[in-house]
């Protein structure tokens, strides 16, 4: 990121991180060792040297592994914030689940309804000996049914403070 007002073109810049550093330093260990190793030529500094050479390898594979996988990150973080803005300006839908479960009991309540006005009306023109019965139960049946229907429905909460025109 760039301080506001800077003048710095957007591409890739040299600085001076702490990776860039240690590597620095990684760099200057494996050339310290071989000089050594060539000046006193025994094969303990040869060993230094390989030893030195391993880690400097090591270090740049992390530093590269990384930063290649940080790039990739980023890309894709980058495509993912794409494809969800357009979604996002859409509107936001908020789905209340207390809401949708009354409302399913209130649906089933309402086909309660309607299966037991249906019951009262073939009762009525069976007009058996039971159709009496038949019809005090159904009738029954949708009282209870519009009493528990009443009850989930919420009751509004009353306001309070002062009403201003």
């Amino acid at each position: 990121m760039e301080p506001l007002g800077s003048s710095a073109k957007q591409g890739k810049k040299i600085s001076l991180n702490a990776s860039t550093l240690a590597m620095a330093v990684m760099v200057i260990v494996l050339l310290v060792a071989v000089v050594f190793a060539a000046n006193s030529n025994e094969i303990v500094g040869w060993f230094v040297v390989a030893i030195s050479a391993g880690w400097l390898l090591l270090a740049a594979f992390m530093m590269f592994g990384l930063k290649r996988g940080a790039d990739r990150i980023n890309t894709s973080l980058r495509e993912a914030t794409a494809a969800a803005t357009p979604r996002a300006q859409a509107g936001t839908v908020v789905v209340d689940e207390s809401t949708s479960q009354r409302d399913m009991k209130l649906d089933h309540s309402f086909k309660i309804v309607q299966v037991q006005a249906r019951v009262v009306s073939e009762q009525r023109a069976a007009n058996g000996p039971e159709s009496e019965a038949m019809i005090d139960r159904a009738l029954e049946t949708i009282q209870m049914t519009a009493a528990n229907a009443r009850d989930m429905i919420k009751p509004a909460k009353p306001m309070d403070g002062e009403i201003i025109d």
